[in-house]
């Protein structure tokens, strides 16, 4: 007696992104640029380890008013990227500078919601230099609030993801000192209006920069 076989039952075809064709520097010009996938870790500190637990980046914060500012410095303690938010902006914007500069000549990138309402959390990044409407990179949230994606201009190609709220994907040759000060602007915005010492108190990735970068409007 013939058995019958078990329909054919396709496997969902998992979808992949295509890497950056050109290296992507921001900040460095080539010393944040590694030929092969980097994973850092983020601690509730915001010190940025890599998967042998070597420290490579830090962040400081200084609480000042009219602006929150934020330091990414290097693993010797020197100032790569301060950040700030902007107060009283519709779109929630944060500025990030090279250095300790706070002069416009020496502004590296912008970042504010896509839209004043939206119930997925999209962020625009626009360089420096970039004075039109078409974003350089996009933040978009993933298919968890503890999840996003950072891509290149308003396409599908993928720099690096963000997962489970502290580790942090990043392609080959994609500035990865550029990718960790964008999530410090996504993890700030959990506590934008708070007043610890630590850069961040949890890492509540996307709900933060709902509740941060809205509560600048």
């Amino acid at each position: 007696m013939a058995t019958r076989q078990a329909p054919f039952n396709p496997v969902p075809a998992m979808r992949t992104y295509p890497p950056a064709e050109h290296p992507v520097v921001v900040i460095g010009p080539v010393q944040y640029l590694a030929q092969y996938p980097v994973e850092l870790d983020v601690n509730s500190d915001f010190k940025v380890s890599d998967i042998n637990g070597t420290l490579i980046f830090q962040v400081k914060s200084k609480l000042l008013s009219p602006h929150d500012r934020r330091f990414l410095k290097d693993a010797a303690g020197n100032t790569l990227v301060n950040l700030r938010q902007k107060i009283r902006t519709m779109h929630g914007r944060w500025e990030a500078f090279r250095g300790e500069s706070k002069e416009q000549s020496d502004l590296i990138f912008t970042a504010k919601k896509s839209k004043l309402f939206q119930f997925k959390t999209e962020l625009d990044v626009f360089l420096g230099n970039n004075k039109g409407e078409v974003p350089d990179f996009k933040v978009k949230e993933g298919n968890s609030e503890s999840s996003c994606s950072i891509l290149l201009g308003d396409s599908n190609t993928m720099l690096a993801q963000v997962h489970g709220r502290h580790t942090l994907a990043i392609m080959p040759n994609v500035d990865y000192a550029f990718i960790v000060a964008l999530v410090v602007v996504i993890l700030n915005g959990d506590n934008a209006d708070g007043h610890g010492d630590a850069a961040t108190t949890s890492l509540n990735v996307l709900n933060g920069v709902v509740e941060g970068l809205g509560s600048a409007a």
